[in-house]
């Protein structure tokens, strides 16, 4: 059976969605749009020559005007959204009046819990929303999922995860994959955990540790930064001890980031410059981006997860690692491969009513193995082992 897609947004991980869904997403159809359409066209041109076919065609698309987004989804089976997070809830109203299903990369964990609002209307729709199905959240949350599930009782589950340049550049040692807004929401927000069984708010760029990888990764430092876990603290309130997640980069980084984070460069309230009004976390983002923007560095994409509790009666703890490099053949970033893949999997299991009618978390909505399976196909490898202690 082929299925017809709509992809909104033609940046690094539309186009790396709109590709998946060509070649593993028995697609008849994949309509790449964007409110730029020479930008929609170069990327649709790249996935047809990627996929050797005309199956991705470009469109001019404003997601804010309701009457085009409507005509734009007729006929669609499943959307899924790779602009920037706060055009989601909108669509979600849209997609959900059309009756098509539809998964987005996210980005915000409050705009996400609003989008589980439209749980009743999907379900009399009999469709599938799920929010935050890019890398982290989205790919860890379901490995999350999966590395309790090797267990009887997982009390205590830890994730490291970060996007990070093979060979890193000072002085940030960092290299910009997704987007900045994005990115600079992950480290300004709050994050929210478990913590002794409660949903916890934590500070954002605290709680730094050491990680040790294999050679010729080696060790990276982690700290606290917001959205990583998405719903999974409320989902699990009360069955699990502790939750969280950090984020991982080289040594340094995190000083680096700290001192921008007390200076209140991440800050959204306007300050007076010279006479002019701007924005605090929109000039870091102006000027940290142009120092991190290196698109011909290869990457890699790194998720490890760790679950404490018992198996079999004994104690024991579940490790889930995920590793993935830049691709050569097809010039996709680990971070296109790992986020709007990731996505476009979801998608694909959309189409195939893989995911139950309604609105709701990863976590809920999306089964681990065959998403499992479907990474597999793709070539991104999922270690995981189960240690007695």
């Amino acid at each position: 059976m082929a299925f017809r897609y709509a992809v909104f947004g033609s940046g690094r991980q539309g186009t790396a969605a709109a590709y998946d869904l060509a070649r593993w997403g028995e697609a008849e159809s994949v309509l790449l749009a964007d409110q730029d359409l020479e930008a929609a066209c170069v990327a649709a041109g790249r996935v047809n020559d990627l996929i050797g076919g005309e199956v991705c065609q470009p469109l001019q698309l404003d997601v804010t005007n309701a009457q085009d987004v409507e005509e734009a989804l007729t006929g669609i089976d499943v959307l899924l959204s790779a602009v920037p997070y706060t055009y989601n809830l909108k669509l979600t109203e849209f997609a959900v009046r059309a009756g098509v299903s539809m998964c987005d990369l996210g980005g915000h964990v409050g705009i996400g819990r609003e989008q589980h609002g439209y749980h009743s209307a999907a379900l009399e729709a009999g469709i599938s929303v799920i929010p935050n199905c890019g890398q982290v959240p989205g790919m860890g949350t379901t490995l999350i999922v999966h590395a309790m599930s090797m267990l009887d009782q997982a009390v205590d589950v830890i994730m490291w995860d970060g996007g990070l340049p093979q060979f890193p550049r000072p002085p940030f040692n960092y290299k910009m994959t997704f987007s900045i807004v994005g990115l600079s929401n992950e480290y300004a927000e709050n994050a929210m955990f478990l913590r002794d069984w409660q949903v916890t708010e934590v500070e954002t760029m605290t709680e730094l540790e050491e990680v040790e990888f294999p050679e010729p990764i080696g060790k990276l430092e982690a700290f606290v930064t917001g959205g990583g876990i998405d719903t999974l603290p409320w989902t699990f309130a009360g069955k699990v001890r502790s939750l969280q997640n950090k984020t991982l980069r080289y040594p340094g980084h995190f000083a680096q980031m700290r001192a921008c984070y007390d200076l209140g460069l991440w800050g959204l309230e306007p300050i007076q410059v010279d006479g002019v009004e701007v924005v605090p976390r929109r000039v870091f983002e102006a000027l940290f981006a142009a120092r991190v923007t290196f698109p011909d560095d290869p990457d890699m994409a790194i998720i490890r997860i760790k679950a404490a509790g018992e198996k079999d009666g004994r104690p024991a703890e579940a490790l889930v690692e995920m590793i993935d490099y830049y691709d050569p053949r097809t010039g996709f970033t680990a971070m296109e491969r790992c986020t709007g893949w990731s996505a476009a999997i979801v998608a694909g299991m959309m189409s195939r009513k893989q995911t139950p009618p309604g609105a709701g978390g990863v976590e809920i909505m999306v089964p681990p193995q065959p998403f499992i399976e479907e990474l597999a196909r793709r070539g991104i490898a999922i270690k995981e082992v189960v240690r007695f202690q």
